[in-house]
């Protein structure tokens, strides 16, 4: 597997996990031991989703919601069981036992479902899931679905950053980033009109991209606005400008892996390769060398000497 080392691929999946999980507490410590759990009354399907259990849910438990989920047609169950799976898909064990029991393809379909909040909680579901790589070879059959609903559906919605989120954790390994290649263009363009949150989470994921050498050129050659520029004045928040100078330097990184700067393919006007190698870009990144900011400073003087 291509990529960035094991410690680094595990950590970045679980930073994406995280963001789904942040609904669910574990209110009860430890769990209990097995004579006192098999002392609780059984608990129906619906029951488990009625948020009062704190409980990690088990095999049998997972499979009675699985089936729910498949057989209801009530928005609001569904709704409810799509949240209780993806907060036990926090959990490395349930990673694994969801796909064993058949339930990624139960979550996945309701990615097509019409009712936005649906779609948003099994995004938040098929993320958390998608920690485990094992589960992403099942999941990557919808990346060209969440694709076209994060670049077709509304700017900043639940559902945009939910499918961001889980395109950043399919591309923490080289393994599934070509099946992003024909939407780059489309990445930059929500960079520039989405808001803060949006402009963080597409840059989590073009970084994801920009350090695969076989990404590269795929990303110089797509069509950039010029104001993407803009990106790296000194006014703009600390955590897209430290992505955006990290995209330029992987991006020179992988230029200089590959020898592209010796001979170079040919890349048209308005391509990124235009942009972050025209001297308007370069006196910006330069004037950020008095920024207020340490870590900026830091990453520029380390980007100057190779501009």
């Amino acid at each position: 597997m291509g990529g960035p080392g094991a410690g680094w691929v595990a950590a970045g999946l679980l930073l994406g996990a995280g963001a789904c999980y942040c609904i669910y507490r574990l209110t009860r410590g430890r769990r209990r031991g097995d004579r006192e759990l098999g002392m609780r009354p059984s608990k129906s399907a619906e029951d488990l989703t009625d948020g009062s259990y704190d409980d990690v849910l088990n095999a049998a438990q997972l499979q009675k919601l699985l089936y729910l989920l498949e057989s209801t047609e009530d928005p609001v169950i569904i709704e409810r069981a799509l949240i209780t799976l993806g907060n036990n898909a926090a959990f490395s064990v349930n990673q694994a036992i969801i796909r064993e029991l058949g339930g990624i393809p139960i979550v996945g379909n309701k990615i097509n479902h019409s009712n936005q909040s649906i779609k948003e909680k099994a995004l938040n579901a098929l993320n958390n899931l998608s920690v485990n790589v094992e589960n992403q070879i099942k999941i990557k059959i919808y990346i060209n679905q969440v694709c076209e609903d994060v670049f077709s559906g509304p700017l900043n919605s639940a559902v945009q950053l939910a499918g961001l989120r889980m395109l950043t954790n399919m591309t923490v390994t080289n393994d599934h980033q070509h099946m992003l290649h024909n939407y780059i263009t489309d990445l930059f363009q929500v960079l520039l009109t989405g808001n803060g949150n949006t402009k963080v989470q597409v840059l989590k994921l073009l970084l994801n991209l920009s350090e695969n050498p076989a990404m590269t050129e795929g990303l110089l050659h797509a069509q950039v606005d010029s104001s993407f520029l803009s990106l790296y004045d000194s006014h703009v928040a600390k955590e897209i400008l430290l992505r955006v100078l990290t995209l330029f330097q992987n991006i020179n990184n992988c230029l200089k892996i590959e020898g592209h700067l010796a001979v170079q393919p040919t890349f048209t006007e308005g391509s990124l390769f235009f942009l972050l190698h025209g001297e308007e870009c370069a006196q910006k990144i330069k004037a950020l060398v008095d920024h207020h900011d340490a870590e900026v400073k830091e990453k520029v003087l380390t980007i100057i000497p190779k501009i």
